[in-house]
């Protein structure tokens, strides 16, 4: 399978069916990802609706010119850009920015692919309703994107992936069509599932234009909590604790290991509440209906967990704004890390019943191949951890450059022995492929790859995206 470059005589031919505001000049952030491990080339488009979206892909199909799509450009695993082969077209949707309805009855927001998560959730505000996909990038990361990678966030715990936040999708394929599948039901075994099929696929079987998402409706009153644990054990003990009082309301989960907080403190952005720092953390929101306090919810927590031997200290929010601060801490986590500098980043999911044995079993592995930090952290709630390792203090990371690869190995195969998944929430972009390869089962990517060449036959969408490229 062979492909061509973008160029830009293939340009000036676009230039008769495309408008002038559709051809823009490829910007920094288009290049490069947020870790700095790749950087990319090509030629931007920008269009402004799905008809030109389809019209860019049926000429891409022709010519055999490849396309990445472009969204937010958070992604953390090279999805966004394509640093190898021919240069391809550039496919961003920024432009495709509107809210096309909202249904607040149905409990319905039908978004196009542009519009930037913290939109979405500010338009479900005014109409009383809540959008509960939340992470980090909110404020920059874009609805086709995270449907692309099915994100996943902090309240995956109650509300799921973004998969499951989204009632149906319009798509253009890799030939120019168009599938109008923006579907409201919440019930329609009419046929394949399609829509599962696409969101995830990050971009290499079909380009998503639009989406019908669900909303919920809001907790009545929220509460959070920062609790010391003595353990990741103890915590996951605790979660089932305060599921089993409260249910589905407790809504985040996440695990915070001591060097979290310092990487905080050696950053300069932020100091744990809690004096000593303990050695692991929790970060608990409940969110509650009518009639039931979350600052006695806590309480019952804080104090069963206690007699239990669960909790050790504690902070409980007494207002919302003491609960926001708590959870800027949390997400203000990997941006300490990025000053820092990783030596290897791992999103890796476990089955709870495996989360404490592995992560005293990786970080003596790991102490063994030689003198590392690690930060541990994440959505405990549903398995999802970001186990990352550093160089110790003073240390430049390119001293361990040598080691990356090794570093990596030694988690994978840890986390891989024991049923987890070595791409959790960020999916498998270009820098995970041979990880896919090596520890996918071989009929399911047999299946993927029957897949993407019937809906992708000449090889154009995303090239070499969670798929190694057969060139």
């Amino acid at each position: 399978m062979t492909l061509a470059p973008v160029t830009p005589a293939f340009f000036d031919a676009l230039r008769a069916h495309l408008p002038a505001a559709t051809f823009r000049e490829a910007e920094e952030h288009h290049l490069t990802e947020p870790r700095g491990r790749f950087r990319g080339t090509g030629l931007l488009l920008a269009p402004g609706s799905t008809e030109e979206v389809a019209a860019i892909l049926r000429a891409c199909h022709e010519a055999r010119v490849p396309v990445v799509p472009h969204s937010g450009g958070t992604g953390l695993v090279g999805g966004q850009l394509m640093s190898e082969g021919v240069a391809p077209v550039i496919l961003s949707l920024a432009r495709m920015d509107r809210i096309r309805a909202v249904l607040p009855a149905e409990n319905v927001l039908v978004a196009e692919a542009g519009v930037i998560l913290a939109d979405v959730q500010g338009r479900a505000q005014r109409e009383g309703r809540l959008f509960p996909l939340s992470l980090a990038s909110e404020g920059s990361a874009r609805i086709g994107g995270l449907l692309a990678t099915n994100a996943g966030g902090t309240q995956v715990l109650r509300y799921g992936n973004a998969r499951a936040l989204c009632l149906g999708v319009e798509a253009v394929t890799a030939q120019g069509e168009v599938w109008h599948g923006l579907s409201r039901l919440r019930k329609d075994n009419a046929g394949y599932d399609l829509r599962d099929l696409l969101i995830g696929s990050e971009g290499t079987l079909g380009i998503i234009t639009a989406a019908a998402l669900r909303l919920v409706q809001p907790p009545a009153a929220i509460g959070v909590a920062l609790l010391a644990v003595p353990s990741p054990a103890a915590a996951l003990d605790l979660l089932g604790l305060a599921q089993g009082r409260y249910g589905d309301a407790v809504q985040g989960f996440e695990l915070m290991g001591r060097m979290g907080f310092d990487f905080l403190e050696e950053t300069g952005l932020g100091v744990s509440p809690l004096r000593p720092v303990p050695d692991w953390s929790v970060l608990i929101e409940l969110g509650l209906p009518e009639g039931l306090e979350p600052q006695g919810a806590l309480e019952r927590i804080f104090l069963e967990g206690s007699e239990r031997g669960l909790v050790t200290d504690g902070v409980l929010a007494a207002s919302e704004a003491q609960g926001a601060a708590l959870w800027e801490l949390r997400e203000r986590i990997p941006e300490a890390n990025r000053r820092i500098g990783s030596v290897s980043s791992h999103d890796i999911s476990l089955p709870l019943s495996e989360i404490a044995p592995f992560i005293p079993q990786a970080e003596a592995a790991l102490a063994a191949l030689g003198p590392f930090r690690v930060n541990c952290f994440g959505h405990l709630g549903d398995g999802n951890l970001h186990f990352n390792v550093f160089a110790h203090k003073g240390v430049p990371r390119s001293e361990h450059d040598a080691l990356r690869s090794r570093v990596k190995e030694i988690v994978h195969d840890l986390v891989h022995a024991r049923g987890g998944s070595v791409a959790a929430e960020h999916g498998v972009g270009r820098l995970k492929v041979a990880d896919l390869e090596r520890y996918g089962d071989p009929v399911k990517l047999s299946m993927m790859r029957a897949v993407k060449a019937a809906l992708d036959p000449n090889g154009i969408l995303n090239p070499g995206a969670v798929l190694r490229f057969q060139g």
